[in-house]
């Protein structure tokens, strides 16, 4: 019975949409081109119909899954077409479609790199976005160059930045370069360290900070403020794998000396993510109460996020799991639906307090009667396993 509520939980779990997913551009084809050239990046079209049943799940179950949006958001400028009016008509012109969803991946230039026919699961949609990348991977002709000991700046730059686009380490390649200059202040060299910044816990890292406001009046303090960001995660990331406490404190220090906004959001989900690897319960409850309150209090579903994390990871934990009923209670109490509602149940269940859980099962579909046929069916199913 325990392995089919905790199945069931994830299922409930799955049908939230709580993560904020793929953020779609939101704006003409011609400037989505402009903003792949910019970027640099491929742009990933759902080309789908509002009739069509499995567009309809991808957009409810797939897009919004926080894995998906987190690795789009990063690598794709993404667009919902829909080829049966509006833009999709002129698009369909270059692009027909023989059935929906199909799914493209298309360069700054308009040229397709790669095209899927029908809906794909999370883990599905990673892995063709992860191979996409693979096909366009530039980086490969960069390195036959310098094994040809080319070294020129131009080159060697967008080899960092070819390294940094498909996700490999690029560390050699720029301390090579900014190594052998003896003025780093020239436009180019500000531009190529705030490309080559990548982790924390770098020399070029430590330029970045100390030409910062050169680089800054170069690009934009945004930009700035940004690769800092993205450079103290990467490096909490590898304190992570390695479960280095010492490197987790340097990416955290590093924030809060250099992006003082962001510094206590970015420290809790920091050591959540540590303590989640290292197995430590009870620093996680720890950090997991305090960050709740401070930045997931009236947002049901990053509660709903953090109770999952509960109960997934620490499940024999009482404290975890009374935690978690916390949580969950408190999404019912903000996002008033009856899939809070079946989560808060869930949880109540695993805490042997089968009565309430009922109660509260009851209330979720009462709830689900007016959000629709599959609201219901899931409250329904709920309801009797528990009631079994």
């Amino acid at each position: 019975m325990k392995a089919i509520f905790t199945t069931f939980f994830l299922l409930i779990a799955a049908f939230t949409c709580f993560a904020q997913g793929i953020q779609f551009f939101d704006g003409a084809w011609g400037a989505a081109l402009g903003e792949a050239q910019k970027q640099e990046k491929l742009i990933f079209v759902d080309a789908y119909a509002e009739w069509c049943g499995p567009c309809k799940t991808m957009a409810k179950n797939v897009f919004p899954n926080e894995k998906v949006g987190e690795f789009y958001n990063k690598h794709f400028i993404s667009m919902q077409i829909d080829m049966e009016r509006g833009m999709g008509l002129e698009f369909a012109k270059s692009y027909p479609v023989r059935a929906f969803p199909t799914l493209f991946f298309i360069n700054s230039e308009g040229k397709v790199v790669h095209t899927v026919v029908g809906a794909q699961s999370a883990e599905a949609l990673l892995s063709i976005g992860r191979k996409v990348l693979d096909m366009d991977d530039k980086s490969l002709d960069f390195a036959a160059q310098y094994d040809q000991g080319k070294r020129e700046p131009e080159l060697l730059y967008g080899y960092v930045r070819a390294l940094n686009k498909a996700g490999k380490p690029s560390g050699k390649i720029a301390n090579e370069y900014l190594r052998s200059q003896k003025d780093l202040t020239t436009p180019f060299n500000l531009k190529f360290i705030l490309e080559a910044a990548t982790v924390a816990d770098s020399k070029v890292f430590d330029w970045l900070i100390q030409y910062r406001n050169q680089i800054a009046k170069l690009t934009s303090e945004d930009e700035v403020r940004q690769r800092i960001l993205d450079a103290c995660r990467a490096t909490a990331q590898k304190a992570v794998e390695y479960q280095s406490k010492e490197l987790m404190t340097e990416a955290i220090d590093k924030v809060k000396k250099h992006y003082t906004e962001k510094a206590e959001a970015f420290e809790g989900q920091a050591w959540m993510d540590f303590y989640l690897q290292t197995k430590d319960a009870a620093n996680f409850v720890k950090i997991a109460k305090t960050y709740a309150k401070k930045y997931a209090y009236d947002d049901a579903r990053e509660l709903q996020s953090l109770t999952k994390t509960l109960t997934d990871a620490f499940k024999e934990d009482k404290n975890a799991l009374s935690l978690a009923e916390d949580l969950a209670k408190r999404a019912t109490e903000v996002g008033k639906t009856s899939v809070y509602h079946l989560i808060y149940a869930d949880v109540l269940n695993k805490n042997g307090k089968k009565d309430q859980a009922l109660e509260v099962a009851r209330k979720a579909l009462e709830l689900a009667k007016s959000e629709g046929s599959t609201a219901v069916r899931t409250a329904e199913m709920y309801l009797q396993r528990l009631q079994g």
